[in-house]
This record gives C-alpha cells, sequence and structure tokens, in this order.
C-alpha cells in the first residue's frame, strides 16, 4: 500500500497480517504529487491500497488508475458518519472509488517562544522579520490553494490566468523567507525542531503535538482567511492482485477503534467517531476550504516547480 505517515501503524498492520495471513508492504509519501508519480509510473500496478485526499479522485479515475469500491465488502461503511457518507467528489458515475478515513486541515503552526499570542493572518510568511526562519511544505496545490487564500481570492481551486500570475507573485516573494522546502511530516518536525525556525506552513494537525515531544513550545493556528481542509480516503488500485485482500483492509481502517486511535494519536479528525472528534478540540472545520479537484493539476505543478527553481531575488 502506499500512504500517509500515521495510516499504517504496526499495530493494524500486524493484527490485519495475523486476520488474513497475508503480508502487508507498506510505502509512506511525503506529497500528493509524489502519490501520482508513484502510481503513474506503474499505471497503479505497484499498488494495491492507496490513500490519499478529495480533490485528486478525478485525476485517478480519469487516469484509470484506482477502480470503483465494492459496498459489498465493506460492511464497516455503515459506522461513517452521516457528513461522509456521501462525499460527491469520491463518487463518479454513480460509482463510490474510495472511503472517507481521516480529516484535518493544512494550519499553521508557530513558535510560541516568539509569539506572545498567535499570527492571525498567512501574511506572516511574508514578514520581513521572519527571513529565514519559515518552512513550507513541498506541495504544488496545497502551496498554491494558501498563497490564492492569502490574497483573497475567493475560489482557489479555478484559477484564472490573471489570479495564477498573482499567486506565482506571492510565492515567489514568499521565497526569500523560506529556509527549506520540506517534504513528509517526520522532515518538517526534524527541521523546525532543530531550532532557528519560527513559523511553518504545516502539513496537517500531527506536527504540533510531535514538535511538542521533542520540546518545541508550538501553537497552532487556522488563519483569518481561512486554511485547507481534507479528507483522506482510501481507494483500490486499478490493477490490484488482490480484490478481497484490498477491500479487506479499507474495511478495517473503518473499525471506530482505529478512528478513535487516529484522533487520539494524531490529532486528525475521524470518519467513524464525532464525540473523539469534539474531545480533540477539532471544532474549526467551518473555518476550512475543503480541497476540491483544481482546475489544471499538470499546470499547478509546473508553476510550482518554475517558483523552487527561480533564484531568491537579492
Amino acid at each position: 500500500m502506499l500512504t500517509w505517515e500515521g495510516y499504517a501503524d504496526d499495530q493494524w498492520v500486524k493484527a490485519f497480517e495475523a486476520q488474513t495471513g497475508a503480508s502487508v508492504s507498506v510505502s509512506y509519501t511525503g506529497s500528493v504529487d509524489e502519490i501520482f508519480a508513484k502510481m503513474t509510473a506503474s499505471e497503479g500496478a505497484d499498488f494495491d491500497v492507496i490513500a490519499i485526499e478529495t480533490s485528486s479522485y478525478k485525476r485517478l479515475t480519469q487516469e484509470k488508475l484506482i477502480q470503483p469500491l465494492d459496498s459489498s465488502k465493506l460492511p464497516n461503511a455503515k459506522n461513517l458518519a452521516g457528513a461522509f457518507k456521501n462525499v460527491s467528489a469520491i463518487v463518479f458515475d454513480g460509482k463510490t472509488y474510495a472511503a472517507p478515513f481521516a480529516w484535518g486541515s493544512i494550519p499553521l503552526i508557530y513558535n510560541a517562544d516568539t509569539f506572545n499570542t498567535p499570527p492571525v493572518s498567512w501574511e506572516v510568511l511574508w514578514d520581513e522579520k521572519y527571513k529565514g526562519r519559515v518552512i513550507v511544505m513541498d506541495d504544488a496545490n496545497n502551496a498554491i490553494v494558501t498563497a490564492a487564500l492569502t490574497l483573497g481570492i475567493r475560489d482557489p481551486f479555478n484559477l484564472t490566468d490573471e489570479q495564477f500570475d498573482q499567486v506565482k507573485k506571492k510565492l515567489l516573494a514568499q521565497k526569500a523567507n523560506v529556509a527549506s522546502y520540506y517534504a513528509g511530516f517526520d522532515d518538517g518536525v526534524s527541521i523546525f525542531a532543530q531550532g532557528g525556525i519560527d513559523l511553518m506552513m504545516s502539513m496537517g494537525e500531527p506536527q504540533a503535538p510531535m514538535l511538542k515531544k521533542q520540546g518545541a513550545n508550538v501553537g497552532l493556528v487556522i488563519p483569518k482567511e481561512g486554511a485547507i481542509g481534507w479528507i483522506d480516503c482510501w481507494a483500490i488500485s486499478a490493477k490490484a492482485r488482490d480484490l478481497d485482500l484490498a477491500h479487506a483492509w479499507i474495511n478495517a481502517m473503518l473499525d471506530p477503534a482505529v478512528g478513535t486511535y487516529i484522533s487520539t494519536k494524531t490529532g486528525y479528525g475521524n470518519t467513524t467517531n464525532q464525540a473523539v472528534n469534539i474531545d480533540a478540540g477539532l471544532t474549526y472545520a467551518d473555518k476550512l476550504i475543503f480541497l476540491q479537484a483544481p482546475e489544471d493539476f499538470a499546470k499547478r505543478i509546473e508553476v510550482w516547480n518554475e517558483i523552487k527553481a527561480t533564484p531568491v531575488q537579492p
């Protein structure tokens, strides 16, 4: 399977192997771009099951990299909370292609030793005061959407040519402040925890507790412009070798006990136990702009690569 860190913990893998007699090989990814690159390279044949967020499913189905789920093989789908039973972004031609698993945001994490009160705007990432003290996730779509929100663009998923130019200029201006573009939860946490970093465009809620465990004094905030919200789902590759096993894994992940563990351990919202979401303080869903399929994913990757390749102006 190809998934994010924290979505295939040893205890679940070992329990699944004991139950099914299967051997599970887990590959972790650091970005949506990497998932597509790995899936496209083998037309999906290298993986049976993947986890990815909702905005990617239109492209996954268009490129025939995943296949519809068989609901008869997912009895635990009955555990899904109402908000996750009919997610339009994963339904195509009347067929459901994925099972919602976890949700959360792309928030701003800040050094609480530097900030007496939380930053209120994403614009802080452009403040010259923090030059060289900012890290940003290396993810084309998330970087572009967040910059568009900062600019006040109302629909960050359907940018005009003029808006693309505005976003590109904005992100190029940010480069002067960026110490590093990071890939993966651990990478971002490691860079921040080493010191000298005050602000991070985070990959998600788990990075705050991860940093605190390493002794960093950090806070997490959803800026006034809002932040990206996401729903990660499990899907089956178009070239999965064993459909029964693939469905069995997804079914196991829809057990409320797994949802409870996800929220307790990572701070993510889960799709099967809403009481736990409230207890975990995940009450800011109304401030999130949930991911949608962008107007041209390939163009976003091209623009992002151009931004990263452009030297910082003195």
